[in-house]
């Protein structure tokens, strides 16, 4: 069973993942064009054009669940990348002993 600490921590993750969906369909379709460039660049989004592509294709009856696995693979990503910048920054600081 979580603990309240790993609920609420959820719970927050959800109530911002709302929030940034909340503004993502509200913006102007330009400007998200150039957050998009801007934050992953061309050939990224190039990356998860094609692949949101082939996963439809292949399996277009699965298509409201491909895309929840994509929003949350975009997620991950992003996790994983943050904790590569905490390990960059903990590798680059002094040693301590």
């Amino acid at each position: 069973m979580p603990t309240s600490a790993e609920r609420s921590s959820s719970a927050r993750k959800r109530d911002l993942a709302i929030e940034f969906i909340r503004r993502i369909r509200a913006m102007d379709r330009d400007k998200l064009h150039d957050v998009i460039l801007s934050q992953a660049g061309e050939e990224l989004a190039q990356f998860f054009l094609a692949y949101a592509t082939d996963l439809m294709e292949r399996e277009p009856h699965r298509a409201t669940e491909n895309a929840s696995s994509l929003l949350l693979i975009g997620y991950l990503i992003r996790c994983f990348e943050a904790d590569l910048e905490v390990r960059s920054h903990v590798a680059a600081g002094p040693v301590l002993h």
